[in-house]
Parts: C-alpha cells; sequence; structure tokens
C-alpha cells in the first residue's frame, strides 16, 4: 500500500471547492473571448468606430493645413487682388441666394425635399467631406507632379 509522500498536502473540501471556482472564472472568461472574437458584426463596428475616429483626426489636421497654406497665399497677394476677390466674392454669394430662391420657387417638391436630405447628410458629416476634399486635392497635386 502506497502514502502519499508527507511534503505533499491532500486539499480539503474547501480548496477543492475554491479551485473549482476559480477554474470555472477562467473558463467562463475564456470562452468570453472566443466569443467575442466570432462576433464580427461588433468587431466590424469597433474597427469601423477607430476607422472614424482617425479620419476626424487627419480632417482637423489637414484643416489646420489648408488655414495655413491660405493665411501664406493670402499674404502674399497684393491689395487690388484681394478687393477683387472680395468682390467676386460677395458677387458670387449673391448669385447663389438669388439661384437658392429661383430653386425654391420651381423645383418640383420631391427633388426639392432629396435635395434638402443629402444637404443636412453634408452639414451633418462635414468634417469627413472636407476630409475627402483634402485628400483628393493632394492626391491630384501629387499625381500633376508626376508628370
Amino acid at each position: 500500500m502506497s502514502h502519499p509522500p508527507a511534503d505533499q498536502h491532500t486539499p480539503t473540501p474547501a480548496e477543492l471547492r475554491e479551485q473549482i471556482e476559480h477554474t470555472r472564472h477562467e473558463l467562463g472568461a475564456t470562452v468570453q473571448a472566443l466569443a467575442d472574437k466570432t462576433d464580427v458584426k461588433t468587431r466590424a463596428q469597433q474597427k469601423a468606430g477607430e476607422l472614424k475616429e482617425q479620419a476626424v483626426v487627419k480632417a482637423g489636421e489637414l484643416k489646420v493645413q489648408t488655414a495655413r497654406a491660405t493665411s501664406r497665399v493670402q499674404d502674399k497677394l497684393p491689395d487690388p487682388v484681394k478687393e477683387r476677390a472680395a468682390q467676386a466674392a460677395g458677387q458670387a454669394r449673391a448669385a447663389a441666394a438669388q439661384a437658392g430662391r429661383m430653386w425654391e420657387e420651381k423645383a418640383p417638391a420631391p427633388l426639392r425635399q432629396k435635395t434638402e436630405r443629402f444637404a443636412q447628410l453634408a452639414r451633418e458629416h462635414r468634417i469627413l467631406l472636407l476630409a475627402a476634399a483634402g485628400v483628393t486635392v493632394l492626391w491630384l497635386a501629387a499625381r500633376r507632379s508626376k508628370r
């Protein structure tokens, strides 16, 4: 008949219950981690959120760079050119306002509604639109410089 070595300790029922509870907890955490990895929809939403956040940051950077570049260009322009540009901008605003009034008077209601929805979406996602425009300008500039 063999006896356990003297230095080995036989666990008590309370210790066994504690080990079992600990093992259950670890198993539960492992199962949850595996379930999270297989939840494609949630992972895709998380990735989309990360990408959206990156786009917002990049749009902010592009906005700052654009403001700096605009400021540098405006500083180099002679005053008569600035005055003519201000006049042209005023005329463009007036023409746009007049075109808007004509649109309201003559465009069919369903088309106006669709246009209003599109404009609302554009206002809500202004940063993404600015980022897309900035990326497009940079791409066109890079493409043009390769020629």
